[in-house]
């Protein structure tokens, strides 16, 4: 009677969903003198990713992207955090609204083998 329950316990943990797998860890920036450091950064594509972004500016700044679809406001001496992807491979560029002429970088989602 033990054997025939040990195996439907192993017959049900057999359906259970695999874990997920583990999050990639955050991408931090900061934004000083008006520009990103760093102002590229590469993340895997098919992936949801976080940026972790810190103002060291005097200012007030808008952490913006057209091609991530966010724009958030980011106070001098404050941190904010953005979810992004999954993408597809290829170039993303973000910017500072405030200062977009200074203030630029890419994000660059590569295929993995």
């Amino acid at each position: 009677m033990r054997y025939l329950t040990v195996l439907s316990c192993v017959g049900l943990a057999a359906l259970l969903p695999a874990p997920a797998a583990r999050a990639m860890d955050p991408v931090h920036l900061e934004v000083k003198d008006h520009h990103f450091t760093p102002d590229h950064i590469t993340v895997p594509a098919g992936q949801r990713f976080l940026i972790v972004l810190d103002n060291h500016d005097d200012t007030t700044d808008e952490f913006e992207s057209y091609d991530l679809k966010f724009e958030k406001i980011v106070v001098s001496g404050g941190t904010i955090t953005v979810h992004a992807g999954p993408l597809h491979p290829g170039t993303y560029k973000f910017f500072d609204d405030y200062h977009p002429d200074q203030a630029t970088g890419t994000v660059i989602v590569t295929q993995e083998p």
